[in-house]
């Protein structure tokens, strides 16, 4: 088993185990940097708009989410933006041979939330659109420290109606994975801007 796949492992048993799986270094510097220069440039250029509710996001909830995002599309990537495309498929189609899970397709966007703005607790799958089946989130944020705040924030169901909470602060290249249709999450404010890639790995 090499290295990527040894990542790979590590978000599925972390998903199996846990319902939820964690990999640092996911992404390296030398590739977390340019796709973190390439979303600010982005943004630069008048390319984000503010993030919406629903499938068609076209209502804007300033009181429940406040991210700004752009959309990434497969025949529009650089180079850099390609090396994540790349491996996240590579990912699908390992947890395809391995779990059988029959993932298809993916869609992911750029994420800027500006300083003391959040996503408060939702699903990510969809009432009338159930092909979201694993929620992907790769953060950008370099040189991040617990006290910048910005944890993402997993409600994890336990016995009797109980739940656990756990918090996954936004590290520079590392990647979170879990079920889009199971658990409720949210992203907690921060005190500088938090950059991330963020999507979904969907059955057809």
């Amino acid at each position: 088993m090499n290295t990527v796949e040894e990542l790979y492992e590590t978000l599925i048993q972390g998903i199996l185990e846990n319902g939820y799986g964690v990999a640092d270094d996911f992404l390296t510097a030398d590739e977390m940097l340019p796709l973190a220069s390439r979303l600010r440039a982005r943004r630069a250029q008048g390319q984000f708009r503010t993030a919406g509710m629903g499938n068609q996001q076209v209502v804007v909830e300033a009181q429940i989410r406040g991210d700004e995002i752009q959309w990434l599309s497969e025949s529009d990537l650089t180079p850099d933006e390609a090396v994540f495309w790349q491996r996240v498929q590579a990912f699908m189609d390992y947890v395809n041979r391995t779990c059988y899970l029959g993932l298809r397709e993916s869609e992911f966007h750029y994420a800027l939330y500006p300083p003391g703005t959040f996503y408060k607790r939702h699903l990510d799958q969809f009432r009338t659109d159930s092909r979201r089946k694993l929620s992907v989130i790769c953060y950008l944020n370099p040189d991040w420290e617990e006290h910048d705040g910005g944890q993402l924030a997993i409600y994890l169901p336990q016995a009797a109606g109980q739940e656990r909470t756990e918090l996954v602060v936004p590290k520079g290249g590392r990647l979170v994975c879990f079920e889009s249709g199971r658990l409720e999450h949210e992203v907690l404010p921060a005190t500088r801007e938090r950059l991330s890639l963020t999507g979904w790995l969907k059955t057809a």
